[in-house]
């Protein structure tokens, strides 16, 4: 009897030390991660011409306090290090070279901005550092082709230019049509996708097209430019600081076009309030996520949970601020993410992740929306739905409709 007890606590001592070997050999890192910790690395425009998004960075570095006080992930903290970029690619280049080699970070996450991600892509790709959920919707950060370890987060502009396309002809076919955009991969797609959904007609339908730089003082010429060439449908793909000013211009001008506004410029706190909310009434846009700002979803516990977070983590953000909830939105689906690695926590199990995502549902986005993505396929969202602002806020109107084009 005795020894037949011996030989089963053996026998257990064994399976626990199997169990213990199997447990520490499932346990993978690369560079950035260990047992206590995930580093994660980031660049913000804190400053400059496109600091209306530094709230993202905020909310952000917000989320990651709330999760680690709750315990981490899988009892890993999170070291979320920002760095400002200014919106300047060699200011995001000296940035994310000192998150890789001089922090040694794991991944960089949320990238602000097309310039600063399209600066640092090539370097990532080629150091095998995941471009996590990179904020810009700019097909090059679609493309699992060429760039394997980077993924975009926005919708894809070229896919948002397509539906904006696909709405004028339906609603507005006999548009004459005068495009402002920002001179880089942002405004260039957004431009495509629009003629893309126009095909022969954009020809004879779009009548002016014109560009800015990021550090033009004013676009106010560009906006006279295309009222002299009759437009009577502004196609504004451009980003806050300049949404404000053209919608100011517009109003100056006297001016009535049908005005269609990237989902990038759209926020209220950060364009429309600037710029006036009794001239920016009707502007048309498009969203995937819940507005603070909309009555509908005041007792939806998605959006309860967002105003408790900013109450007790984030108190001096505006809850109401679109930014913000994008901020929270995403870190949401890093934590996801992260939370699928496990115990495996190196840079090809966090892209594998990243594209195996399988109707996930984020806690603020619109009613129906999933996220599905697969290794050719690395667009987050695909689904949009069309919304007119109505004096105070957003109103969401039409189907859901999703982007069935290409991937990236």
């Amino acid at each position: 009897m005795r020894s037949g007890i011996l030989h089963l606590l053996a026998g257990a001592a064994v399976a626990i030390a199997l169990s213990a070997t199997s447990a520490s050999a499932q346990k993978k890192y690369d560079t950035g991660a260990s047992d206590t910790e995930i580093k994660i690395g980031q660049t913000v425009p804190f400053s400059g011409p496109a600091s209306a998004y530094a709230g993202i960075g905020k909310t952000q570095a917000a989320y990651m306090r709330m999760i680690n006080e709750k315990g981490g992930i899988n009892g890993r903290k999170v070291n979320l290090i920002q760095y400002d970029d200014a919106y300047s690619p060699p200011k995001a280049v000296e940035q994310v070279r000192k998150l890789v080699e001089g922090d040694e970070v794991l991944l960089t996450f949320q990238i602000i901005g097309t310039p600063s991600n399209a600066a640092v892509q090539k370097y990532l790709n080629s150091k095998k550092v995941p471009q996590l959920l990179a904020a810009t919707g700019a097909s090059k950060f679609t493309d699992p082709k060429n760039f394997p370890w980077t993924m975009g987060y926005n919708p894809n502009y070229q896919s948002e230019g397509r539906i904006y396309g696909q709405y004028i002809l339906k609603n507005h076919p006999n548009a004459k049509i005068g495009i402002l955009y920002q001179n880089d991969d942002l405004g260039r797609d957004y431009v495509t996708g629009l003629k893309e959904a126009l095909g022969a007609k954009a020809a004879s339908m779009i009548v002016a097209e014109t560009s800015y730089e990021l550090t033009d003082p004013t676009i106010d010429s560009q906006i006279v430019k295309l009222k002299a060439a009759g437009a009577d449908l502004l196609y504004d793909a451009s980003t806050p600081k300049f949404a404000a000013q053209a919608i100011k211009k517009v109003a100056d001008l006297g001016w009535k076009p049908v005005h269609i506004l990237d989902i990038n410029a759209s926020p209220v706190s950060a364009t429309l309030r600037p710029a006036g909310l009794d001239i920016s009434k009707d502007i048309i846009s498009t969203n995937y996520g819940k507005d603070p700002g909309d009555p509908q979803w005041k007792d939806d516990a998605g959006m309860k949970a967002y105003f408790a977070f900013m109450d007790k983590y984030y108190p001096e953000g505006d809850k109401q601020n679109t930014v913000n909830i994008y901020g929270y939105g995403t870190a949401e689906l890093l934590v996801h993410i992260l939370q699928q690695c496990g115990d495996d926590l190196t840079r090809e199990n966090i892209m594998k992740q990243a594209t195996s995502l399988k109707n996930v549902v984020g806690s603020l986005s619109l009613p129906g929306m999933v996220i599905n993505t697969s290794p050719t396929d690395y667009r987050i969202n695909k689904q949009m739905q069309m919304m007119k602002f109505n004096g105070e806020r957003w109103e969401l109107f039409g189907p859901i409709i999703e982007d069935a084009g290409p991937a990236g």
